[in-house]
């Protein structure tokens, strides 16, 4: 395993880490026994940081990673984010005595004293712009109830505006080959701030993995199938706001990635983390297998500038004008 430093933080966190929102809910069937396996054996491979939220599974996934890091909480370092229990664009959705009661159902749950990572969770735009919010997190770090705070954005502006608090430490976006937007100002802002990068959705929704028809369905509780054009939340979050059927037409322009890598799979990851800023790469998974595949990325060969050239002009050619929602 490889590690980097999570901006200022000074927590080394495995580069190839993951998230928890499917095994929490909202990506099909779950199966806690498959999901704690899973997780055991990540941090069996040195795997140090988890991404979880208080919605996924309405708790669940932060219950699971407290049973399988359980002796391991000095080891294991744990993200979560709030705010989308309740109304996000509403003021007092951000308030101490709101946000304070967020982080201590967290803080139950996961049966810790203090959380690593506490990440807004795509909020409103204009309470970003605000900065209040900021206040309330700075108090409770000062309280010892947080250990480092950051955001989870849906668009670069919003990363941007992030980067104007000096006490923002990390940004979680969605970066992959289908969504290159971060090159162009965010992720360089934020090394120069040394403000740490978490990608999520770096396999969009499953598409990068190239396994998806145009005939692929999914379960009834999937987000891919209930919000496929944004009818729940934001509809970048599912197929990077591609929809099924074009993002498998361009999915299948890039099969030529996995030439001399082990799949489709490990060449979207290597590309992300071929990026300075990044600072780790969370793909979701549901079972051992996926795992393990995931973490086939750490012995996969990097792009050369030819291949980095070659997506840069798919990505603005043949995907941007594609991508729905703001970005």
């Amino acid at each position: 395993m490889q590690y980097r430093e999570l901006g200022k933080t000074g927590m080394k966190i495995s580069e190839v880490s993951f998230g928890t929102w499917a095994i929490g809910g909202a990506w099909g069937k779950t199966n806690d026994e498959a999901a704690l396996a899973s997780l055991e054996y990540a941090i069996e491979q040195g795997v140090n940081f988890f991404d979880t939220a208080d919605v996924y599974g309405d708790g669940h996934s932060e219950e699971l990673l407290a049973q399988a890091t359980k002796g391991k909480e000095d080891e294991i370092y744990i993200a979560t984010k709030f705010c989308r229990q309740g109304d996000i664009a509403d003021p007092n959705n951000y308030t101490y005595e709101t946000v304070n009661a967020y982080c201590e159902d967290s803080l139950r749950r996961l049966n810790r004293k203090s959380i690593d990572l506490f990440q807004i969770h795509c909020p409103a735009t204009e309470i970003l712009r605000e900065g209040s919010v900021f206040k309330v997190l700075d108090q409770l770090k000062a309280e010892g109830k947080i250990k480092h705070y950051g955001v989870s954005v849906e668009s670069v502006e919003e990363g941007l505006i992030c980067l104007q608090y000096p006490n923002v430490e990390s940004l979680q976006i969605i970066f992959n080959i289908f969504r290159q937007k971060p090159l162009e100002r965010l992720l360089s802002e934020a090394h120069q701030q040394g403000v740490g990068i978490l990608t999520r959705l770096p396999l969009a929704s499953g598409l990068l993995t190239g396994k998806f028809t145009v005939d692929s369905t999914f379960e009834a509780d999937d987000h891919r199938n209930f919000n496929e054009n944004g009818e729940s939340f934001n509809v970048g979050e599912t197929f990077a706001g591609l929809g099924l059927r074009k993002g498998v037409e361009l999915a299948d322009q890039l099969r030529w990635i996995a030439d001399d890598r082990p799949s489709m799979t490990n060449a979207a990851l290597r590309w992300i983390l071929d990026h300075e800023a990044v600072t780790a790469v969370i793909p979701g998974f549901k079972n051992l297998e996926q795992v393990k595949g995931n973490l086939e990325t750490l012995n996969t060969q990097s792009f050369s500038e030819a291949e980095y050239e070659q997506l840069r002009q798919f990505y603005q050619n043949e995907v941007a004008e594609h991508i729905r929602g703001v970005y």
